[in-house]
């Protein structure tokens, strides 16, 4: 079905409804009650899982993906596991479907570039769960940083925290890395090189904390990720970005709030002197403020309209390119340069 051939209203479904996939079905049952749909179905291997979020949401619900665009679907999420990424989404977009996979777009970087080609040639709309470019307060940042507002950024550092059991079909670089290298990408640039750290013990052969150091140019990034840190009794993930005139700091549970400071190492009689300096605290007004839902709609308006969405297929295989030179670092113990030179 061409986009011309569409009604005003887009019938969009959610394939995939566990942890995750879950909060794509509430997102859909919004986005239909609120007429900004025409119709949302959820769909799901597991009958009983299917059923049950279904009758939840009070949406048709489906086990067999291949059915949904004879079922009249125009557009898709796909939130299974990562495994299953490219065989799933590959099927909905030569149907004719538009599709969102989410995070990461695929298990390695040669299927995450396959699912671009997929895209390509079947003409579709190929969006990646990259939620954090639907962050409103970290949309406000990258606006504030291609401007030049905090000079050319030197240091790059996020920290994802949290306390649980390591999940059994990915680790903690392709979970929660998989964010950070985006927003490397789009807060600094590029990198040229990295060095990866990765340790787990709780599940066999399944990373949970993770030490990723990117270079690019003069600017260096320190990622850190892990599910074995309890302090904090809860999750905790932030981001420090120091830049030659000025620095800021974002918690990113806080959806609409971050710290500006000014750079306060100045030139005295008696050299360098450096000051603390009091934050300026920015808020941002933003509709929708969850970025789940900002995601979607931006996804669904792109497949409407034919423009590219705000996180595209290229930008989840670019971050899946990183984390498999990640890997390939900690298996070899060294520094990558990724133009192939050590």
């Amino acid at each position: 079905m061409s986009r011309a051939d569409r009604t005003a209203e887009p019938t969009y479904a959610v394939v995939g409804t566990g942890h995750w996939g879950s909060n794509h079905a509430r997102v859909a049952a919004e986005l239909r009650a609120e007429g900004l749909v025409e119709e949302a179905v959820v769909c799901d291997l597991d009958a009983d899982r299917a059923r049950e979020t279904g009758e939840r949401h009070d949406l048709p619900w489906y086990t067999d993906a291949a059915a949904l665009a004879d079922a009249g679907v125009d557009a898709a999420t796909v939130a299974t596991p990562s495994p299953t990424h490219r065989a799933v989404a590959t099927e909905l977009l030569e149907a004719g479907v538009d599709v969102l996979v989410e995070k990461p777009l695929a298990p390695t970087a040669d299927e995450a570039w396959a699912l671009v080609d997929a895209a390509d040639r079947a003409g579709r709309t190929l969006a990646v769960g990259h939620i954090f470019r639907h962050h409103p307060a970290v949309c406000a940042l990258a606006d504030r940083v291609a401007a030049g507002e905090l000079g050319t950024i030197r240091h790059f550092r996020t920290t994802r925290f949290a306390s649980r059991v390591p999940r059994a079909e990915a680790g903690a670089l392709r979970s929660l890395s998989v964010h950070d290298v985006d927003l490397f990408r789009l807060l600094v640039d590029d990198p040229d090189g990295l060095y990866c750290r990765l340790d787990g013990g709780v599940r066999e052969g399944v990373d949970d904390t993770v030490t990723l150091v990117l270079d690019a140019g003069d600017a260096t990034g320190v990622l850190s990720a892990s599910w074995q840190v309890p302090v904090y009794r809860g999750k905790h993930r932030d981001l420090t970005l120091v830049g030659t005139e000025g620095a800021a700091y974002l918690d990113f549970l806080d959806h609409t709030t971050f710290e500006l400071y000014d750079q306060q190492v100045t030139d005295g009689p008696d050299g360098p002197t450096a000051a603390a300096p009091e934050p300026e605290t920015v808020t941002v007004d933003a509709d929708p403020a969850e970025p789940l839902r900002a995601e979607v709609e931006d996804f669904l308006a792109a497949a409407a309209r034919g423009r590219e969405p705000g996180a595209p297929g290229r930008v989840g295989a670019a971050a899946v390119e990183l984390l498999d030179a990640a890997a390939r670092s900690h298996e070899a113990g060294e520094r990558l340069s990724l133009d192939g030179e050590r």
